[in-house]
This record gives C-alpha cells, sequence and structure tokens, in this order.
C-alpha cells in the first residue's frame, strides 16, 4: 500500500484528489440555500480556509512519528463551538505502537484534561482515491469523527511543588507507577484541553511529548505526504459535512433551544467531565432573546453564542459573543441572566451583542459539573418593548423551556 500511496503522490494523482476534494466539501454550503444569508458565505469561505489550516498543521507540519509534537490548533479556528476560555493542543500518530512521555508544568492553569482518541481511517489512506466517493466515503475514512477512548485530568495527575508533571502514554501500564494515559492499538492521536478562568491574569502552562524510544528523525516519505494530503482534504470534507448535518439534521430543528446530547458531544472528542448542551438561536436585528438558568454546581461555566458554521463571533477578541462563571453578573437569587440584541437592552444582566448575525448555534458547557446540567429558559420579545417597559414586558411572551438531557 505504501507503493501505492508513493506513486500516486509522484505523480500528481494525489494532489489533484485533494484539490477536488477541497472543491467538493467547499460546495456543502449551497445545501444552505437563502438559508445562509450574506455574512454566513463570507463566513463560510473564510471557515473552509481555516480547516484547511487546521489540516496541514496537524498532518503535514505535525505528523513525523519519530518527532511527536503538541502543538496549538491554527489561530482563530474554533471548529464545534470551541471555547475562548479553552486552547487545545494535538498530537497525531499513525497507530498506538509506540510509547511516549508528557512532561510539562501547569503554569496557574486551574485545569486541564488530556485525551487519546480513535478515528474511522484506513492505515495508508494516500493509496486511495476519495473524492469520487464523496461524503459517502466518510464512512470509510473520517479523521472527524474521533472517540475518545482514555483521558486523564489534573485532578488526577501528581505535581512537584514547583507545578511539574510528567504522564506516561502507552498501551500497558507503567511498572513504576507513574501517572498513566492509556492507549489503544488504533489510537490516532491526542488532544490535550487547557482551561483558563481568567487568560489576562495567568500564567500559561507548558507542554512538551516524546517518544520514550528516542528514534532518530529523517527525511520524510512521499508516502507519508500522500497519506497527509488524504488526511487533510478528508478533515475538512467531515467537518464541513458535520456543521451541515448537526444544522440542517439537528440543530435546527429546535430553534432558541438547547439539549444536552450526550451521544452528539462525546461522538466528536469530547470527554465525559463536562456537560455540554447545544442549540441554535434566531433573533432578528429588531428583537432580543433573554435566556435565564441557574447554573449548576461546578468548576467552571461558559455561554457562548456562535455562528451557524459553530465558529465564535468575531468579536469574542474583545470579550464579547460569550458569558462564564468567574466575570459573569448574576441576579439575586444566583441565577444568569443572558440578553442577546444588536443594541442596548434596558434591562439588567449579561448583554451579549451577536455583532450582525440574525441566527446561529448556540452552547452552554459546564465542567467540573456536580449532577445535572440546568434548565434553559428563553423569552424572544421585541427589542423596542423590552426597552420601553424594561423586565414587565416579559411577562407577556411565553418562555421556551429546555436544556434537558438525552443519550440518543
Amino acid at each position: 500500500m505504501t507503493d501505492l500511496a508513493t506513486q500516486r503522490l509522484l505523480s500528481g494523482h494525489a494532489w489533484d484528489d485533494f484539490c477536488e476534494t477541497i472543491r467538493q466539501a467547499g460546495h456543502t454550503v449551497d445545501a444552505f440555500g437563502s438559508e445562509a444569508d450574506p455574512l454566513d458565505r463570507a463566513e463560510w469561505y473564510r471557515f473552509m480556509t481555516r480547516l484547511m489550516r487546521n489540516g496541514f498543521e496537524r498532518f503535514l507540519e505535525n505528523a513525523e512519528p519519530e518527532r511527536p509534537r503538541l502543538r496549538d490548533t491554527p489561530w482563530r479556528q474554533s471548529i464545534n463551538f470551541q471555547s475562548p476560555d479553552q486552547d487545545h493542543l494535538l498530537a497525531e500518530f499513525i497507530d498506538g505502537s509506540h510509547d511516549y512521555v508528557i512532561r510539562g508544568h501547569r503554569g496557574g492553569l486551574p485545569y486541564f484534561v488530556i485525551a487519546s482518541w480513535r478515528a474511522t481511517q484506513p492505515r495508508h489512506p494516500g493509496a486511495m482515491d476519495w473524492a469520487p466517493r464523496g461524503v459517502a466515503g466518510l464512512g470509510e475514512f473520517d479523521p472527524t469523527a474521533l472517540r475518545t477512548t482514555h483521558f486523564i485530568s489534573s485532578r488526577e495527575v501528581r505535581f512537584d511543588k514547583e507545578g511539574a508533571f510528567e504522564i506516561v502514554v502507552s498501551q500497558s501500564k507503567p511498572a513504576d507507577g507513574r501517572d498513566w494515559l492509556p492507549i489503544t492499538p488504533d489510537c490516532v492521536g491526542l488532544l490535550v484541553r487547557t482551561l483558563y478562568h481568567d487568560r489576562a491574569n495567568t500564567a500559561p502552562p507548558r507542554f512538551s511529548i516524546e517518544r520514550i524510544d528516542s528514534p532518530q528523525p529523517r527525511p520524510v516519505t512521499a508516502a507519508e505526504i500522500s497519506d497527509a494530503l488524504a488526511k487533510t482534504g478528508q478533515t475538512v470534507l467531515g467537518y464541513c459535512e458535520l456543521v451541515r448535518n448537526w444544522w440542517q439534521g439537528n440543530l435546527s430543528q429546535r430553534p432558541n433551544r438547547i439539549r444536552f446530547d450526550r451521544a452528539v458531544y462525546l461522538s466528536n472528542g469530547g470527554v465525559p467531565d463536562r456537560h455540554h448542551g447545544f442549540g441554535t438561536w434566531a433573533c432578528a436585528s429588531d428583537e432580543a432573546l433573554v435566556i435565564d438558568f441557574m447554573p449548576s454546581a461546578c468548576d467552571y461555566w461558559i455561554f457562548q453564542l456562535c455562528s451557524i458554521w459553530q465558529e465564535n463571533l468575531d468579536n469574542y477578541e474583545d470579550g464579547g459573543g460569550h458569558v462564564q462563571k468567574y466575570k459573569a453578573s448574576y441576579r439575586h437569587d444566583g441565577s444568569v441572566r443572558v440578553i442577546v440584541a444588536q443594541g442596548q437592552p434596558g434591562i439588567a444582566g449579561n448583554w451579549v451583542q451577536p455583532f450582525g448575525h440574525v441566527h446561529g448555534g448556540m452552547s452552554l458547557r459546564l465542567i467540573g459539573t456536580q449532577g445535572e446540567p440546568p434548565q434553559v429558559t428563553l423569552r424572544c420579545i421585541a427589542l423596542a418593548a423590552l426597552q420601553e417597559r424594561g423586565e414587565e414586558a416579559l411577562d407577556e411572551v411565553a418562555p421556551l423551556i429546555s436544556g434537558e438531557v438525552t443519550f440518543d
């Protein structure tokens, strides 16, 4: 199979197949028709380039078997409602046949979790054509259908007095009792999620990874580049199809509601240390959404307003588009009110400006939870009525109740 992958790259066939896969992925937006407005479409093509950058960084720049790395995902990429307070570091493996050690320092970080995962993919994807298979080919080869097999969080890791740590990553438990993250024979990599409560005032952590057998680096092979192009193309296609399917087959069927669907979350590399609810929102420029919930006891929570492509809004860099536990304003009973509106809402709460969007996805994530996630109440009201009459106007609006937990 490596000979065929080599031939496909050297002949240019692997490149042509990659380019055609990307072209097909880009046209996924056509399925949205008029539902995707000009702003959505502009952001779609930018989203496409971010997915390509993600694939190139992961599979072409940071996938040498002899030189593993934990690298952060590309700037401004926020696949699947990625939290602005959370960074992702990725290491790519061909399989789980090697042993590794992760060393680092937690800095001032309150929490991190490292997961090992697997995905549906052939051993040498560069030996085959994928573009002719289209979306159907994701059934055989989908680098985005990541399933967490094991994880270890900073609650289980032993740190020295300086905050340093060491974790063995292997199929077999280390005999010397060191902290251990198990991997399976079909492991395709690791994901580190780092969580900040107050990023600006937190010393960042450090993570590094190396193979325990210390192999010597070597030049890249044509077969490896062929495999990497195939993985990149299918990753872009897979995330495009995921976004389409989540919106058209799930989220848009229940607008202005959030559901904590465990199966949906865990199907995309999630870890079971949190509740993560997803939904859609729709709010015209002359409307407001008033969202109320009582956060469950947890270490951290965040509410995010996103585009229909599940990306953070562009104002997140300025602190917009989201509300989190340590910066939110609370009501007298400890509950949280979020108001989504283009203009000042005229009532107290956490105002989230949708930055020109009139619809999209939304997310409520609770990490280190105790008990079930909260009920979410949402009212859609004319912005002028809210500005003129305040909270009194809410009494005339029937609330939408959501927040249910499902395991479909």
